[in-house]
């Protein structure tokens, strides 16, 4: 789940929804948006904020959104974080964002997961007890939960740090995406550490 905000536009902002991709959001490789991305079954607001397409048109919803964008307007990044800040603080006083122990506590010892096995030992339960939370909480299957959380590290680290090798590594990458890692940099413009 992903807080966004057109940095140009201030009343253009919005929640994206749980599967909503780069590719589905239309990013490009320039983009002018910020954003806050939450931990994965910590959005806890009404389902009716939520999209799953482009955040380009005017915010209607709700919450303070568009007063958050309006203040952070101009601002250089570092001196906006604030305005951020107070927004996620705003959203926890009024139960929107909850802490998740179970995804908070697998993204800490993520490193040390390499089954699903592991990830339930990790978090105290069987791996069918894992299913049924994971499914509940985030929308997602512990070994799809894995595999995104692995191919959004492979944005921050070398693909060897994290798969066997290169063709585990474009596999996962594939099946996460829809592209491969060089299909993917020449659409997006980012780096995939695929070199």
């Amino acid at each position: 789940m992903n807080l966004l905000f057109n940095r140009l536009a201030p009343a253009i902002a919005g929640i994206t929804a749980l599967h909503t991709s780069a590719t589905t959001l239309n990013l490009g490789t320039v983009f002018h948006y910020v954003g806050v991305q939450l931990f994965p079954g910590a959005w806890h607001g009404g389902g009716d904020e939520l999209t799953d397409r482009y955040v380009g048109t005017p915010y209607q919803g709700a919450l303070p959104l568009v007063a958050t964008n309006a203040k952070r307007a101009g601002l250089a990044f570092p001196d906006a974080t604030h305005h951020l800040a107070t927004l996620v603080r705003w959203c926890v006083a009024q139960q929107y964002v909850v802490p998740n122990p179970v995804t908070a506590r697998i993204l800490s010892q993520l490193h040390a997961i390499r089954t699903v096995a592991d990830m339930a030992t990790l978090v105290g339960v069987t791996p069918r007890q894992l299913q049924r939370t994971l499914k509940r909480q985030t929308g997602f299957a512990p070994h799809d939960l894995l595999k995104v959380l692995r191919v959004q590290q492979s944005f921050r680290k070398h693909y060897l740090d994290l798969y066997a090798d290169q063709a585990h590594f474009i596999h996962a990458f594939r099946d996460a995406t829809g592209y491969t890692p060089v299909q993917f940099r020449k659409r997006f413009g980012g780096s995939s550490h695929s070199d």
